[in-house]
């Protein structure tokens, strides 16, 4: 994981990658919740990661993606990132947790989003230092915030 760029000092990709750690960890207590055979739970947490992704997406693809792509270079590297969402999304949506099948695509979803995370935390996310203006940050703030209605960023 980077740490030399210093976009992780930005509140807005601090609170991004806060996001990315609750997905990831809500996919991680699902998938121990089902080795234990607690399917409750193991709903549960596939609920809660799929409700905190759905916000996160929209903040993140209406706003930092948006800008960005704006640019033709960045397009090519951010809609495969959008569709890899909408992939995700369809499987939380319908994931039966007390599937076999289903829980083997779970947990291979969540090590696909550890690399997508990777993706976004450590090629996308560098970026926006030298691309986003104090406007575009301005309208990136903006999408976070209406996909995130009555929450604040992560205070320093």
């Amino acid at each position: 994981m980077c740490h030399y760029c210093g976009c992780r000092q930005i509140p807005l990709i601090r609170d991004y990658i806060a996001e990315h750690d609750r997905s990831l960890d809500h996919g991680d207590r699902a998938l121990r919740a089902i080795s234990t055979g607690d399917f409750d739970e193991a709903a549960e947490q596939v609920r809660l990661m799929h409700a905190e992704l759905l916000a996160h997406w929209r903040g993140e693809e209406d706003g930092v993606f948006a800008v960005l792509m704006e640019e033709e270079l960045y397009r090519e590297h951010i809609e495969p990132l959008m569709a890899e969402h909408r992939e995700l999304d369809a499987l939380l949506a319908r994931l039966d947790v007390r599937d076999p099948g289903d829980q083997a695509l779970l947990a291979a979803q969540v090590e696909e989003l550890k690399a997508h995370i990777s993706k976004e935390e450590d090629g996308i996310f560098p970026v926006t230092l030298t691309e986003l203006s104090g406007p575009e940050w301005d309208r990136a703030i903006g999408a976070w915030q209406a996909a995130h209605p009555g929450q604040e960023l992560i205070a320093d």
